[in-house]
C-alpha cells in the first residue's frame, strides 16, 4: 500500500481509472480496422480493447496513480479477452501505474492459493517461475473468512476486501446485525486484524477495504473505525456518488482512500464531437475529477 500512497502523493489526485471497456465505449476508428481484418470475432474485439486501453493509459499515466481493470469485461471475450487483460496490466505497470485487478476472488484452501498465484503471485512450471498477471492488488470477497484471505496476503501484494459495496442491494446482507454491529463493520474489523503487524510507512496495512461512495454515512463511520485500512471507493460519478459523499473517506492528513471512476472517464469522448480525441477527453475528465476531490480533501483537513 505504500507504493500506492506514494504515487498518490506524487501525482496529487487520489483517482483510480476503472478500465471496464465495452465495445460501445470504443470509437469506431479504433474498432473498425480490427473488425475489417478479423471479422466480427472475439479476436477482433479483444484487439480493439487493447488498442483503446493503451491509448487511455498513455493519456492518464501522469494524472492518475492507478488503474483498475475489472476481470468480467475481459472474460466475456474468452481467452482472447483474458490475454488483453494480461497485456493491459503489463502495459500500465510499464508506464508506472499501480494496477488493481477487480476480480472479487474468494475460495478456501488451495483454490484461493491458486487465485492468489494467478493474479498477484507466481507459478512454477518445471522449475521455471512465471508471473501470470502480476497486478499490484486484487479485490477479494471476504465472506468465506480468513481461509479466503490469507493466501492472497502471502504473495506480499495488496488486497481490497469487499466491506460496504456501492450497489443498491448491498444492505440486504451487509447491513444485517452480527452481534452488536452490522456485518460490514465486522468485515472492516477483520481487515484491521488481517493487516495487523504489517502497517507501512504511511500508516496503512496491505489489507484495504472496498467502501462505496453511495453510502457516505457508513464511509465516515468506517474511516474512524478502521484507522489502518486503506479504502477503495467505487460508486463515484455514474453510480451517483459525489465529491461531498466521499469526503469522509479521508483521514486528517487527506489520505486513506482512492476513488474509482470508470464510465465517466471511459466515455467522456461521447460528450464531444471529436471521438478521435477520446484519450484526451478521458484525461480531461480524470483531471476534473481529481481537482474536485482534491478540493474536498483540502476542506476536510482545514
Amino acid at each position: 500500500m505504500d507504493k500506492l500512497i506514494s504515487r498518490i502523493e506524487k501525482i496529487g489526485y487520489p483517482v483510480v481509472a476503472g478500465l471496464d471497456p465495452l465495445l460501445d465505449y470504443i470509437p469506431a476508428h479504433i474498432k473498425q480496422p480490427h473488425f475489417a481484418a478479423l471479422g466480427n470475432t472475439l479476436e477482433a474485439a479483444a484487439a480493439a480493447i487493447l488498442d483503446y486501453n493503451k491509448a487511455l493509459i498513455d493519456a492518464l499515466a501522469d494524472v492518475v496513480p492507478a488503474v483498475k481493470p475489472q476481470c468480467a469485461y475481459y472474460e466475456q471475450y474468452g481467452w482472447q479477452g483474458v490475454r488483453t487483460l494480461a497485456e493491459t496490466i503489463a502495459y500500465a505497470q510499464a508506464k508506472g501505474l499501480y494496477v488493481i485487478t477487480d476480480g472479487k476472488r474468494n475460495d478456501i484452501g488451495s483454490t484461493m492459493e491458486a487465485y492468489a498465484a494467478a493474479h498477484l503471485g507466481t507459478v512454477d512450471v518445471n522449475g521455471a517461475v512465471h508471473t501470470p498477471f502480476g497486478a499490484d492488488a486484487l479485490t477479494v470477497n471476504g465472506y468465506l473468512g480468513s481461509d479466503g484471505v490469507r493466501p492472497a496476503l502471502k504473495t506480499g501484494k495488496d488486497i481490497f476486501v469487499l466491506c460496504k459495496t456501492s450497489n443498491p442491494s448491498s444492505g440486504e446482507l451487509q447491513d444485517q446485525s452480527l452481534g452488536d454491529k452490522p456485518l460490514y463493520a465486522a468485515l472492516g474489523d477483520l481487515c484491521e486484524q488481517w493487516g495487523a503487524g504489517a502497517v507501512g510507512d504511511w500508516g496503512y496495512s496491505p489489507v484495504g477495504a472496498v467502501v462505496g461512495a453511495t453510502y457516505p454515512a457508513q464511509l465516515r463511520e468506517l474511516r474512524v473505525r478502521l484507522p489502518h485500512t486503506f479504502f477503495l471507493v467505487p460508486g463515484y460519478g455514474a453510480q451517483g456518488g459525489t465529491a461531498a459523499d466521499i469526503a469522509g473517506a479521508f483521514d486528517q492528513n487527506g489520505r486513506g482512500a482512492i476513488v474509482n471512476s470508470s464510465r465517466a472517464i471511459l466515455t467522456a469522448w461521447k460528450k464531444s464531437d471529436t471521438p478521435e480525441d477520446f484519450a484526451g477527453a478521458a484525461r480531461a475528465e480524470a483531471l476534473r475529477m481529481g481537482k474536485e476531490i482534491q478540493l474536498t480533501m483540502n476542506n476536510c483537513t482545514l
